[in-house]
């Protein structure tokens, strides 16, 4: 500890227990250490985290923690109200490297700080580097001539958001909307910074995740070092795009110094098979300073990517290079789609306003869900994960996604999946709700930088297919009183705020991807009509729908009375699996009301269970215990949610788009997710399967009249059958109709509306269903089964499916037979992880289903472990 002060105050060399790495071009490679910032208000309350630790980079201080064991895992049982204290400390972080002669010797170099979260101050070699006071930025600071070739140390103090701000938000005469007040006492609950710092806002807490206010180098660092010119940028601008030609300009932005030089510049081209189609090269001239340089190129009958079920995902892939040789720092390369993408917003007779996305021209309705941050600590997340559980999204039929506003940026990993995927991504900008200070001109600022650096690296993606300004501020301010109450206390400042909104939201970042984003298109927020009078409208622009589940809390039957023009969010909430539960709370924990539970659920400060049980009561009644809840939750929404987003299907052309709240989870609990925190499938993302599947039959039952529509997503028409037939519980069949119909390219088909009395005709409603069907050939495409009555009052028996496990080894079969109407059967096998083709199913009396498994454990151990539920098991212990 002396030699470091000593270090730190004279400038000497690095700490022997630095040990000496190669720093090469790219991720800077160091040996990090982190600890409290000597002479914080935190060392004396915690001292174990004021001496030097190992860090890890990227990473943050709560991971930090973690691994050096000083802390509790975060996401087990309920600390997390005696972790905020490292919200409220300063960090110090350290590294020791040194420099190769290679390196050394080019004239110019660059440190390079992808992600700083967030008041950083950097030193290197005891000298003052950069200050940052933006997590999702990137930080780059010149440090020619201040390299050495041994014991250089990078120094990076962190300070606190919460302490750094709150002064300032306390002297506010009147405070503009936050988001989740703190409910631990680290900061008051009328004084929230988190709208005025950037950096992710979901760190501050939401109502499906945790308050972990972190710190750190959240993404690489790197070193970057060249002579006279390098290439700092590729980007393709298309001209034009159809079936026959694409024309392109590729846009090379290059740094050069000294005098005027010519120089040769290369351009290769190779199809999605890895021929080359386009070569060029020709003399360029450059300038001192940074310039970009325009090369125009075509392929003939070029090969489009299209979104999912739309057509190949096909990408071309790009080199330049300038100069002779092969420095990489003269050469860049891209990977692109060809795509065109317009946001189509005719408007109708009725005074309304379309919100359809068009790719390659074709208008394509969007079915997907809302991604929220995978993980408290974004620097845990790997490729592996966000592969599971994009490829997730893709196998549910999805087509979009929607990046929410409260996170962060996602990494290129992200989206190269998603180009890879065929997922169009709908991309927030970093605002998720409440308002912000977009009348202070620094904040504005920053903003503009941010989104700079954003647009330009992400640029590039076919699959983003729109730059959304924020979420949900603009009606959280018209709708929700937060205009109101602040124009009431102070009507000026009132209006100062409201101008700031606009000014930042209507005018800059709209700028920005105007003359960034190679033509994707701009939303000023969502929900709405993009700075329209009214925000969350459902005749114009995208809606959110919360009066299912959130307040008035209707029924879910509600769903069919709402048709936007584009439903960007709308949701139901469930919990994870028992298996899942296990490993956050001991068995004795395991009650809607104990504290361990109540901490994983979110929604309404921990009471979000009492929600749940609403909507379990209306549609299933009282759970018998706590396993029979987890189970009815994840019934409860998935239904739902079909019921939903067949609705929004049926309802096309008017509706173009469903999304729904949400797709994956930041931390096991209580969520609207259809995947919890591990990708592992819950009974909602199954449900998606069916009810997203291009070819689908939506069968709506409402106010005693059933509407039977068929679904066609595809480019091509559809030559199918459907099929209704009305059968008891025990399958004895009371009618049946069918009919051959012509499926039109992207189309929704009514071919029927069926009064309860026409189908039922006299039959008892509680012992009869309706079987909606739509073939092929003679493959079953879609089905839905009708109840007349709520589940909770449908005549519904145990013990009608048997299941057994069969084969071996990597042949491992469920096969399961039922002998009356089956209803949400659910296959599992507790703690053991198998992965099921399909599962939360219904069967018709009499059917038989063979569901391939795998799993890493073998058939005696599944065997001995397979359980199954379905509603007729667990209702009857409820009664």
């Amino acid at each position: 500890m002396r030699i470091w002060n000593a270090w730190v105050r004279f400038g000497a060399v690095v700490l022997a227990c630095l040990l000496p790495v190669l720093a090469q071009a790219g991720v800077l490679q160091a040996r990090w250490e982190f600890r409290l910032l000597p002479g914080g208000a935190q060392v004396a309350v915690h001292p174990e985290a004021a001496g030097w630790g190992a860090a890890q980079v990227p990473g943050s201080v709560h991971t930090d923690l973690l691994a050096a064991g000083l802390i509790r895992d975060p996401y087990v049982g309920a600390p997390e109200a005696q972790l905020q204290w490292i919200g409220l400390a300063d960090w110090e972080y350290r590294a020791g490297f040194d420099v190769d002669p290679a390196t050394l010797a080019r004239p110019h170099a660059e440190l390079v700080f992808e992600g700083l979260d967030t008041f950083a101050e950097v030193e290197l070699n005891g000298q003052p580097l950069l200050r940052a006071d933006n997590a999702h930025r990137t930080w780059k600071a010149r440090v020619d001539g201040r390299l050495q070739s041994r014991g250089n140390v990078l120094r990076i103090v962190f300070r606190s958001p919460i302490t750094r701000l709150l002064p300032a938000v306390q002297a506010m005469p009147h405070k503009i909307a936050g988001n989740y007040p703190s409910p631990y006492g680290d900061e008051p609950r009328d004084a929230m910074v988190g709208n005025f710092v950037r950096k992710p806002a979901y760190h501050f807490g939401w109502d499906w995740g945790p308050r972990y206010v972190t710190a750190g180098v959240w993404r690489p660092v790197r070193l970057e070092a060249w002579g006279a010119q390098r290439v700092t940028d590729l980007a393709m601008r298309t001209e034009a795009l159809d079936a026959n030609l694409a024309a392109l300009t590729a846009l090379v932005e290059v740094e050069h110094a000294g005098a005027d030089a010519t120089l040769p510049l290369r351009l290769e081209v190779r199809d999605p098979d890895g021929k080359a189609v386009v070569r060029i090269v020709r003399d360029v001239r450059v300038k001192a300073g940074r310039q970009t340089l325009q090369v125009p190129w075509q392929v003939p009958k070029p090969r489009r990517w299209w979104p999912a079920g739309q057509g190949a995902q096909d990408r071309y892939s790009v080199q330049v290079t300038l100069g002779a040789g092969d420095d990489p720092a003269l050469q860049a390369s891209r990977r692109i789609g060809l795509r065109s993408v317009e946001l189509r917003r005719d408007k109708d007779a009725q005074g309304g306003q379309g919100f359809a996305f068009v790719i390659n021209g074709r208008e394509v309705f969007a079915k997907g869900a809302n991604v929220i941050p995978f993980d408290a600590f974004p620097a845990r997340v790997d490729t592996a994960r966000l592969r599971t559980i994009l490829t997730a999204a893709r196998d549910a039929n999805m087509n979009m996604l929607r990046n929410w506003g409260g996170g962060y940026y996602e990494d290129e990993a992200y989206f190269e999946l998603a180009d890879e995927l065929g997922l169009m991504v709908w991309q927030d900008f970093m605002f998720g709700g409440g308002m912000q200070p977009g009348f202070d001109p620094a904040f504005r600022q920053s903003v503009v930088a941010e989104a700079r650096d954003n647009v330009r690296r992400l640029r590039h993606h076919p699959s983003i297919v729109l730059w959304c300004g924020n979420n949900e501020e603009e009606t959280a301010w018209k709708d929700w009183g937060h205009g109101r109450d602040l124009g009431k206390a102070d009507p000026a400042f009132a209006a100062r705020v409201w101008q700031g909104y606009v000014d930042l939201f209507g005018h800059d970042l709209r700028a920005v991807v105007a003359e960034q984003g190679l033509g994707v298109p701009y939303w000023s927020s969502s929900p709405s009509n993009d700075l329209d009078d009214k925000a969350n409208d459902s005749t114009r622009g995208d809606k959110h729908y919360w009066q299912v589940w959130g307040n008035p809390a209707l029924p879910v039957g509600a769903y069919l009375k709402e048709t936007p023009r584009f439903m960007s969010e709308y949701g139901l909430q469930s919990w994870p699996s028992q298996a899942m539960v296990d490993r956050f709370a001991t068995r004795a924990e395991q009650r809607i009301d104990s504290p361990v539970i109540q901490a994983h659920q979110k929604f309404m400060a921990g009471q979000g269970n009492e929600r749940l049980l609403h909507y379990i009561r209306l549609g299933y009644g009282e759970p018998a215990d706590f396993p029979a809840f987890l189970y009815l939750s994840q019934v409860m929404q998935a239904e739902g949610i079909q019921l939903a987003a067949l609705h929004h299907r049926a309802s096309r052309p008017y509706t173009m788009g469903s999304l729904y709240w949400q797709l994956n989870d930041v931390w096991p609990g209580a969520s609207w997710s259809g995947m919890d925190h591990d990708g592992n499938w819950k009974g909602l993302h199954f449900q998606a399967r069916r009810f997203f599947a291009d070819l689908a039959v939506a069968a709506l039952r409402d106010d005693g009249m059933t509407r039977v529509s068929l679904l066609n997503d595809t480019a091509q028409p559809h030559p199918v059958r459907w099929r209704l037939r009305v059968m008891d519980l025990q399958g004895q069949l009371l009618g049946t109709q069918e009919q051959a119909v012509v499926l039109a390219p992207g189309s929704a088909t009514e071919v029927g509306r069926f009064s309860d009395a026409r189908l039922l005709g006299g039959a008892d409603p509680a012992r009869t269903i309706a079987v909606v069907e739509l073939l092929q050939d003679q493959r079953l495409l879609s089905r839905q089964v009708v109840g007349f009555v709520e589940a909770r009052d449908q005549a519904l028996q145990p013990g009608q499916l048997q299941a057994s496990l069969q084969g071996e080894g990597d042949a491992l079969e469920v096969v399961l037979q039922a002998r009356g109407l089956v209803r949400a059967a659910w296959i599992g096998f507790g703690a053991n992880e198998a992965v099921l083709e399909d599962n939360l199913l219904d069967l018709l009396p009499g059917e038989r289903r063979v569901l391939r498994v795998r799993s890493a454990s073998d058939a005696r151990t599944l065997r001995a472990a397979l359980r199954v539920q379905t509603l007729g098991d667990v209702l009857e212990g409820s009664r």
